[in-house]
């Protein structure tokens, strides 16, 4: 790709709106500049009668789109973190547009789909998967806290089942991702390039009726018994315990998966997901999450999180609180404090 080639590529043609993510080398990672883009066309094109529907995928081969730029979070968040509060902003204000998009908004989730790309694709009311898929809220292993309306899907998800994929950073193939709400259709993606040249020749109904197959079978939704069994208790110590205690060999392995991330990022997460289930809006959930991420920007453990995983690489992240019982419940009540003027406030612009 050169320099002078856009990050999305727009086009709009039989119809169809078409947003390509378009930074191959970096799996289509969202940037500021690319949020804005496609919040601008998304605009555009709901009030053009000449567009019935939209289509967004990624550019290359090996996902829609690996999520944010977390690298330049991580010198923004030791900057002071004003650049990332304001993507954040944008970004969440674009998952809430998606949710409510008056018109079919098809997400191809072709490879890998984790972070920000779950917020570009799984909020859309036409989400596509292929056998290639792989889609994740790795959040906790960086220190962070599932975001882009990510806590609404996963405290939406069949039991327990989004508890244990936030809580281990846990991947979706297709056949998990159509089981737990963050998809509907299995399409092969041998099919993809047929398939949305149909949405436009023959609309989108006809189109699935064509090329998309039955969806492969969740090996999650089959575990669900031991799984709901664990998580279902009030805290992670618990969960914990109750997965080590467990006579399933796999759910003692998950115990020690839990344990190597982010001692606080793991107690936020929990409490996230608990009051997102209670909550009635993907809005009031983004609100929460947006609360939960600019005070995860004065963490330590982001900074730390990014650095051992992605800067420096040596995947030893030196959390702090260092474990569990570290955490008090006053370092988690200090995420969920209110805003004052730098509120999102997207449930209120919807009179909640």
């Amino acid at each position: 790709m050169t320099g002078q080639e856009p990050e999305v590529l727009v086009e709009a043609s039989a119809g169809v709106g078409r947003l390509t993510l378009n930074r191959p080398k970096a799996i289509n990672a969202l940037n500021h500049g690319m949020v804005r883009t496609i919040a601008e066309k998304l605009r555009e094109w709901s009030g053009d009668d000449a567009i019935a529907a939209v289509v967004v995928d990624g550019a290359g081969e090996r996902g829609l789109c690996a999520g944010g730029d977390i690298v330049s979070i991580y010198h923004d968040a030791k900057d002071g973190g004003s650049g990332s509060q304001e993507f954040w902003r944008d970004e969440y204000i674009l998952n809430a547009a998606i949710g409510r998009y008056p018109k079919p908004y098809v997400a191809i989730m072709d490879g890998i789909v984790m972070g920000g790309g779950v917020g570009i694709s799984a909020h859309g009311n036409v989400r596509i998967v292929t056998e290639r898929s792989t889609i994740a809220m790795p959040e906790v292993g960086i220190g962070f806290v599932p975001d882009v309306g990510g806590t609404y899907l996963l405290s939406r998800a069949p039991g327990e089942l989004g508890t244990h994929v936030a809580l281990t950073t846990g991947r979706l193939k297709a056949g998990d991702a159509i089981a737990l709400g963050f998809a509907d259709h299995f399409v092969p993606s041998e099919s993809l390039d047929k398939f949305v040249a149909a949405i436009g020749t023959a609309g989108l109904d006809d189109a699935l009726a064509e090329y998309s197959r039955p969806a492969p079978e969740s090996e999650l939704l089959a575990q669900q018994s031991w799984i709901d069994a664990a998580y279902s208790a009030d805290s992670v110590e618990e969960i914990v315990e109750r997965l080590r205690a467990s006579d399933e060999p796999e759910a003692q392995a998950t115990a020690e998966q839990i344990l190597g991330k982010s001692p606080v990022a793991l107690k936020v997460t929990l409490r996230s997901l608990r009051q997102a289930r209670r909550s009635g809006s993907l809005e009031a959930v983004l609100d929460e999450e947006y609360r939960v991420s600019l005070a995860s920007l004065k963490s330590h453990d982001l900074v730390e999180g990014i650095r051992a995983q992605v800067v420096d690489k040596d995947r030893n992240p030196q959390w702090s609180p260092a474990t569990l019982a570290d955490v008090t419940a006053a370092d988690v009540d200090a995420y969920f404090q209110p805003l004052g003027e730098l509120e999102l406030g997207l449930a209120a612009s919807q009179g909640e």
